[in-house]
């Protein structure tokens, strides 16, 4: 059974002047996915969420939202308000309190008592401000006005958030924190778009992502695919001294593709030689070769299977597109 889209774009295409910024984009997102946006400055991605979310119109192509035509004009106010947007540069308002700038949002939106306030309440609880609802702005820390913001962008209950790095500039409790509220809202049924440098916040959040490179979507494959597809799977080994016992020992082994000797890690007066082995074996071929070390009386003092992360996928991509 196919999965009902949350969004469909067919040939999306922005261009400013000379420059096209969006490149003929197919963009398909299934219902209830978080779905992460990378690629280098300039990619396109904050072009491509800024049409999604109808802040800039489209050149040529289509945009579809749940099945029904997304346009920029008038023509579809309900449509709109299925949508969230939280631009990285969206302006606070200092002088005003927390309650006070989401009441101001909530009845933009036209939500009405008791049910604005029952909102109101919601969204302070989920983005752990409920003790600093009557705080000035101003106040806030980097972190708050960040959850605050948040806030504003899901207080009409969308169907879709468009987050536009929503982390840069946060602190590593603050990225907790916030990532803790995404997957809230995932496990409520929302659909997530996230463009976003930090890819290990990324690959912790996602269910799919798509990398962008100079206005083309170059890759949008389900997170658990592509590191099937793409990340090479490594062995970390560590031995007592008997270095070359231990390469001359991988060289009879058939998947082990190539190996490199890691930084010393010295632990007391002694430094253990440590290898990251590339690896294109199954788990079962991992245990034999370790069967294998043990049975050739190499002394092991680590070893353990690991895989490629999103940043390294993402950078390997990269210099396949520059070559």
């Amino acid at each position: 059974m196919t999965k009902e889209l949350a969004i469909d774009t067919r040939r999306l295409t922005k261009q400013f002047d000379r420059h096209i910024a969006v490149n003929d984009i197919d963009l398909q997102i299934a219902v209830g996915e978080v779905y992460g946006l990378i690629g280098p400055n300039g990619a396109g991605k904050t072009t491509l969420l800024r049409m999604l979310a109808t802040a800039e119109e489209p050149t040529a192509g289509e945009i579809y939202i749940n099945g029904d035509r997304l346009l920029c004009d008038r023509s579809n106010p309900k449509l709109k308000q299925r949508l969230g947007y939280l631009p990285d540069d969206f302006p606070l308002y200092d002088d005003l309190t927390v309650w006070d700038y989401l009441d101001y949002f909530a009845r933009l939106y036209n939500l009405r008592n008791p049910r604005k306030q029952e909102r109101l309440y919601a969204v302070l609880e989920l983005v752990q401000l409920t003790n600093k609802r009557n705080s000035l702005i101003a106040t806030l820390s980097r972190g708050m006005k960040q959850r605050l913001s948040l806030a504003r962008t899901i207080i009409h209950e969308p169907l879709l958030l468009l987050l536009d790095e929503p982390v840069s500039g946060l602190d590593p409790i603050s990225r907790m924190q916030f990532r803790e509220i995404i997957k809230a809202l995932q496990e409520a049924g929302m659909t997530i778009i996230i463009s976003s440098h930090v890819l290990s916040d990324l690959a912790e959040l996602c269910t799919s992502v798509g990398i962008m490179e100079l206005g083309y979507l170059v890759e949008s494959a389900p997170l658990a695919e592509l590191y099937k597809r793409l990340s090479q799977q490594q062995i970390i080994l560590g031995t007592l001294g008997k270095l070359e016992e231990l390469t001359s020992e991988l060289k009879n082994y058939p998947w082990v593709e190539s190996w490199e000797i890691m930084p010393e890690t010295g632990r007391g007066s002694a430094s253990v030689p440590t290898l990251r082995v590339h690896f294109s074996g199954s788990r079962e071929d991992a245990a034999n070769l370790l069967r294998s070390l043990v049975s050739a009386n190499i002394p092991l003092t680590e070893f353990h299977c690991t895989q490629e992360d999103l940043e390294t996928i993402f950078l390997k991509m990269g210099h396949q597109q520059a070559s």
